[in-house]
């Protein structure tokens, strides 16, 4: 029997049970035509228990509900700020739900009304969502690279932006000269890492997402996002590959070129956070060359002496963005269904389809 994930409640208990425990026997035809039994994980449940309590239990035998991800792609350049505020948006959803869903938060509800508790079984959890984007010229710090002090943007009661020591040399980048505007913003994050930069020419993938639902631990999310790359590189004819530094690298296309020899060069950027298991950044990846200035600016991810590179650069030019971010996402599914035992216990669910969603619409549900 299948146990509706999507609509679980706290662990259950049988209120007839008491009833039954002088005399356990296997279930009269009637029963078992009209009781639901649950298998040995929830051993709680081991009599049968009438119809009219069912639909309080939300159990089922038939067609159990479906793990769906969200694919939201933003098409247009878009402001770092924005995607951040949906992200927010969405992983306070997640975690919202992760604590009314917990078993101290229901029964704490009415503690002594065991039917009244069973009734009020959490809302189905939301779906997990990846965020496709490109966002305009912005360098990001993560949580090893913050300024020691003021981390917001500068406004007009604070004019001076604080940045890391890492930025400090090219601040010039951050501020506008004349009529011009800054060619590049400053955003410190909570993501893990150091200094990098996003912009036009990159697939950025943001994947909200709760790992326990996945059956995913904190080390096999990194590995499943180097390796979903890694098979998209591969779709291109081109090969990856993971070393002892963060993000997936390749080699260049030609060994002879100016100052690189035969060192490998980062096409992909990872920084994840989480907080009580759920997920937020992800990725950065290069696909056309236009980062590439950007990157000589700055020591990307602290790694002194290491070049960036971009699929442009390994010889897979005239990519658009969204078809490389479709892409992307059908292979974090691929790799998810595929790798998710390798999370804790081998519980996971496996997702089952992928829709795409308006920010209208991912913003109007939270």
């Amino acid at each position: 029997m299948n146990i509706d994930r999507d609509r679980r409640g706290p662990p259950l208990i049988n209120p007839y049970r008491s009833e039954l425990a002088a005399s356990p026997q296997q279930p009269t035809s009637y029963a078992a035509e009209n009781a639901t039994f649950l298998p040995e994980p929830y051993n709680a449940l081991r009599y049968p228990i009438p119809i009219h309590q069912r639909p309080q239990l939300y159990l089922t035998t038939k067609n159990p509900p479906k793990m769906r991800l969200a694919h939201l792609h933003l098409p247009h350049t878009t402001p770092f700020s924005r995607v951040s505020h949906i992200q927010q948006a969405l992983t306070t959803r997640l975690l919202t739900h992760k604590k009314l869903a917990s078993p101290g938060s229901i029964s704490s509800q009415e503690p002594n009304n065991p039917s009244a508790t069973l009734s009020k079984t959490p809302p189905p959890p939301p779906d997990p969502t990846i965020i496709t984007f490109t966002p305009n010229p912005v360098y990001t710090t993560g949580r090893r690279d913050l300024p020691p002090s003021n981390t917001s943007p500068p406004s007009t009661s604070n004019p001076v932006l604080s940045l890391p020591p890492a930025l400090e040399p090219i601040r010039s980048l951050f501020t506008p000269h004349g009529n011009q505007p800054a060619r590049a913003e400053y955003h410190p994050t909570l993501r893990g890492g150091q200094t990098t930069y996003h912009g036009p020419g990159q697939m950025v993938a943001y994947t909200i997402l709760d790992l326990k639902r996945l059956g995913l631990t904190p080390r096999c999310h990194i590995r499943v996002l180097e390796n979903s790359v890694i098979d998209l590189l591969n779709s291109y004819g081109v090969k990856g590959f993971t070393t002892e530094d963060p993000g997936v690298w390749v080699k260049p296309i030609a060994e002879s070129e100016s100052g690189s020899g035969s060192q490998p060069r980062k096409i992909t950027a990872v920084g994840v956070h989480l907080r009580r298991n759920i997920s937020s950044f992800g990725i950065g990846l290069n696909v056309t060359d236009e980062p590439m200035w950007f990157f000589k600016q700055i020591v990307a991810c602290g790694l002194e002496g290491k070049e960036a590179t971009s699929l442009q650069g390994v010889g897979v030019p005239g990519l658009e963005v969204g078809d490389v971010a479709a892409a992307f996402v059908e292979k974090f599914v691929s790799r998810v269904n595929a790798d998710f035992t390798c999370g804790e216990n081998a519980h996971g669910e496996s997702i089952d389809e992928v829709y795409r969603v308006r920010e209208e619409d991912l913003l109007n549900d939270v």
